[in-house]
């Protein structure tokens, strides 16, 4: 049964399996990873996952800014990661409110679409309503898992990263 979990440092080789079958980059959609952090040594990912739980919060609501993150795992397995983005700041116009990625071999078992809707339900507490979700525009799975929990297009407009979809869900 899966588990969306705080970030913990009890996974970190966990974490670094699902991190390495992506390939490392920035490109780990939930994960938070900043360009500065060394996640491979144990230090820094318990610098990171610290910084992770820093931004996370009634403080961080409070700045107008912050972010939930949430990994997706069974058992000991890490599977993904899933980010909520507090506010309307120029962030969350151009990502979204909320962010998420499953590693490859996690796919296609509904993993994704059950994270987000679990997420809808903090961003609901948080009043956060309507709730901002961006994908790629050729990125059939993201809109399939958006749409199943809600998702209304908004547009189809480009970004500096190639054409996005951009949707709109009601909490």
């Amino acid at each position: 049964m899966p588990e969306l979990i705080a970030p913990t440092t009890r996974l970190h080789s966990t974490w670094l399996e699902a991190r390495n079958e992506w390939g490392p980059g920035l490109h780990e959609d939930g994960f938070g990873i900043g360009p500065s952090d060394d996640v491979d040594s144990p230090d820094g990912f318990a610098a990171w996952v610290a910084r992770l739980a820093d931004e996370s919060g009634p403080k961080a609501v409070g700045n107008g800014g912050g972010c939930t993150y949430r990994w997706i795992v069974e058992g000991d397995r890490v599977h993904g990661g899933i980010a909520l983005r507090y506010g309307l700041n120029d962030y969350v116009r151009r990502f979204g409110h909320i962010g998420y990625g499953v590693r490859p071999s996690s796919r296609r078992r509904g993993l994704a679409t059950w994270a987000l809707g679990r997420m809808l339900g903090e961003a609901r507490a948080l009043g956060l309503d309507p709730v901002l979700i961006v994908c790629e525009a050729h990125n059939v799975a993201s809109a399939r898992t958006i749409e199943a929990n809600g998702g209304v297009l908004e547009d189809i407009r480009d970004s500096e990263f190639g054409a996005v979809r951009r949707y709109l869900i009601k909490t």
